[in-house]
């Protein structure tokens, strides 16, 4: 890979990372204040600069984690170590939502990429420990919706 291809995908990773971030907070006022969608994207489109966003990606999970809520949580719930699906914490919710959902939906993203994005993010906004959690279920849920890239990356 020459450099101007690696400062590229290094530049997507980026953007990427930023829209998941806004994405995660979107995702949680979403499910404190059930606001409709189109509002809480455009208050964060005045309140936030979005030029080193993927504006599209963001889009994407803010819209299309709420079109596949049940199914979403269907996939995760299983593997809840310690506690049911009301009681986690909204962030922690989120979280998982945004991960399942990049595992289910964007076999473009690698199921590593996915899980450590969802970590960093609860370590950011989660509870003392939260990061363990995620990582945990999301770790599960890979190796169920990823099973062929899960093992051939554990070998």
């Amino acid at each position: 890979m020459n450099d101007k291809s690696r400062n590229s995908v290094q530049n997507l990773a980026s953007r990427r990372r930023k829209a998941r971030h806004y994405a995660m907070q979107a995702l949680y006022q979403w499910h404190m204040n059930r606001v409709p969608l189109a509002d809480i994207e455009a208050e964060f489109r005045t309140d936030y600069d979005f030029d080193p966003v993927d504006l599209d990606y963001f889009q994407e999970l803010l819209h299309q984690i709420p079109a596949r809520l049940d199914k979403l949580e269907e996939t995760f719930e299983p593997f809840l170590i310690d506690r049911s699906l009301e009681e986690l914490g909204a962030v922690e919710r989120a979280l998982l939502r945004l991960g399942t959902y990049e595992l289910a939906e964007r076999i473009d993203v690698p199921f590593k990429v996915a899980i450590n994005e969802s970590v960093a993010l609860a370590k950011k906004f989660g509870a003392a420990e939260s990061h363990k959690y995620i990582n945990g279920v999301l770790d599960k849920v890979a190796r169920s919706l990823r099973a062929p890239e899960y093992n051939a990356e554990s070998r």
